[in-house]
């Protein structure tokens, strides 16, 4: 009976490691950035979970909260744009916000995923006039720090 538990520890006790390992290797190819906090609108909380494909292309995934509607800003503006800079600090557009503000909703909140091959170092979004703009407006509403 001794030999059954000791051998019913030991199967837990490898379980336990080898779970922690695995948790501990899935964990690692993710990153969780916090967006500073924004001038323009000072409200805007947010983060960005940068994860790995099984293709190895990086997915960034960006959830915002009381992020102000776009055209309330003081200089009205079309869209926000989401802005990547990589190793070579290149800045690449790489997509549009799209805000969900629910009936009697008290919070704004925004959500954006895409995919890309380049490594992003840092994030962040402005204010445009044309959501398809090439190169980002010098006011930027909220940013990660380099990363």
């Amino acid at each position: 009976m001794k030999k059954n538990t000791f051998n019913r520890f030991t199967k837990s006790l490898i379980l336990g490691v080898f779970a922690i390992m695995l948790t501990a290797t899935f964990s690692s190819c993710s990153k969780n950035i916090a967006f500073q906090t924004s001038t323009i609108v000072p409200a805007a909380r947010g983060e960005v979970k940068i994860t790995k494909d099984n293709n190895k292309n990086y997915v960034i995934n960006i959830k915002l909260e009381n992020l102000a509607e776009v055209k309330r800003l003081e200089s009205s503006k079309q869209a926000y744009v989401v802005w990547m800079e990589t190793d070579d600090s290149m800045v690449k557009n790489i997509g549009q916000i799209k805000s969900d503000s629910k009936f009697l909703s008290s919070k704004l909140k925004a959500n954006f995923e895409t995919v890309t091959p380049m490594k992003p170092t840092k994030i962040f979004i402005t204010a445009e006039k044309d959501p398809a703009v090439q190169y980002p407006d010098t006011e930027i509403i909220i940013s990660t720090r380099n990363f």
